[in-house]
């Protein structure tokens, strides 16, 4: 008789949301970008030291060349943060991350894309129309019972009702997410709609996650290490003192992240 086979997994892989972030390369200046990353791991070592970056060339009008990428990942390492990836762009790009033993990640490249194709497409000339002959009249008839309205498709929002603890991430997809808790330090909260936060924030609150910059963040106790909506952010160092604690709402305004104090 052959010996019975072990099932049981060593190891138990599960695929999920993960909080990376993406840096968008406008200049290829490998010096201004690894002091640009420097500053921000200095401002904010608990979020950014040691951080999961992917790289994205797609806003080059060239792929850089080996050499180049090499040092631009060498910086960003002496930086502070970890490149893990490359943002999934052309045939180039791919044949890079080849070359440099870093895989591909397409998801980054989603937002940027819809946004720069909607700014380049013209508006629509407006439909001149001739006009068209008067109806015959018809014979009167009765008013047809109104119609019942149907229902929205709408997904319901997501309602997390126990605390967010350090190292909890909690992903609302499509829809809105309220928190009746606390988000605790080192915890983080996203949404692709709006998040509403009923207990302190002292975590992490991104809302508009797939680009929607109409979402806002409203929280009833503000401590929070970053706050962000459609990728703008700002982290605990750039926030008024005087708002600290407070009950407050964010939105974001010509591209500029506004926070205030509810009334």
């Amino acid at each position: 008789m052959s010996a019975a086979m072990d099932f049981e997994l060593a190891g138990e892989l599960k695929i999920g949301q993960v909080g990376i972030a993406n840096l968008r390369i406008r200049t290829l200046d490998v010096a201004k970008l690894t002091e640009e990353m420097r500053g921000r791991v200095q401002r904010a070592p608990k979020l950014f030291a040691r951080a999961a970056v992917v790289i994205d060339f797609g806003g080059l009008t060239r792929t850089p060349d080996e050499a180049t990428a090499r040092a631009l990942i060498a910086g960003l390492r002496d930086a502070g943060v970890l490149p893990v990836a490359l943002a999934y762009g052309t045939t180039e790009i791919e044949r890079l991350s080849e070359a440099l033993g870093l895989p591909l990640l397409a998801k980054f490249r989603a937002s940027y894309e819809r946004d720069e194709q909607a700014a380049s497409q013209p508006a629509p000339a407006p439909t001149i129309r001739e006009p068209e002959p008067a109806p015959p009249p018809k014979a009167p008839r009765s008013a047809p019972a109104p119609a019942t309205p149907a229902a929205a498709n709408v997904a319901p929002g997501m309602i997390q009702s126990a605390p967010v603890r350090s190292g909890q991430q909690i992903y609302a997809e499509n829809r809105d997410l309220t928190v009746l808790t606390t988000v605790g330090a080192g915890a983080e909260v996203i949404s692709d709609g709006s998040v509403h936060i009923y207990g302190p924030l002292r975590g992490r609150a991104l809302a508009g996650a797939k680009g929607n910059e109409q979402a806002r963040i409203f929280c009833r106790e503000f401590h929070a290490e970053l706050v962000a909506i459609a990728g703008h952010y700002k982290v605990m160092e750039e926030i008024p003192k005087e708002l600290r604690g407070k009950a407050v709402q964010i939105w974001l305004e010509d591209q500029q992240l506004k926070i205030a104090a509810l009334d």
